[in-house]
């Protein structure tokens, strides 16, 4: 979560700022270092009202964490908003509104794989 959901800036939340927006907002208490050891795997046992918190931080069910279909159907939402920030993306991601996990996977999929070949690609006048 912390590589997909980002501050407003793109900028990959901290530990501390993960830790302390959780204080001051849920109310519940949670450590930047506990965060650390779970995102480093020395911690693999989190409470439920921790993971709870975390999941409420990040916008998603708490299922996400274990459940690998809402593991699924989150990350492909992800994706989704994730390209719908492109605005030539809109239309298509828009059209896909109500489709399988996999198949906005798939979508997504399509839209980086031409991004990357676009990046790739060298710049003649026309693209520019």
């Amino acid at each position: 979560m912390f590589h997909t959901v980002r501050k407003s800036n793109q900028r990959e939340y901290s530990n501390d700022e993960v830790s302390a927006a959780i204080a001051r907002d849920q109310d519940e208490t949670i450590s930047s270092s506990y965060i650390w050891y779970l995102r480093s795997g020395q911690r693999d046992n989190p409470t439920l009202r921790h993971l709870t918190a975390l999941a409420r931080f990040f916008g998603v069910p708490a299922a996400y964490f274990f459940d690998d279909e809402a593991t699924e159907r989150v990350e492909a939402e992800l994706a989704l908003l994730t390209a719908m920030k492109d605005a030539g993306v809109r239309d298509v991601a828009l059209r896909a509104a109500g489709l399988s996990p996999a198949s906005l996977r798939t979508i997504y999929d399509v839209i980086a794989r031409v991004s990357e070949l676009e990046a790739t690609a060298p710049k003649t006048p026309e693209s520019q």
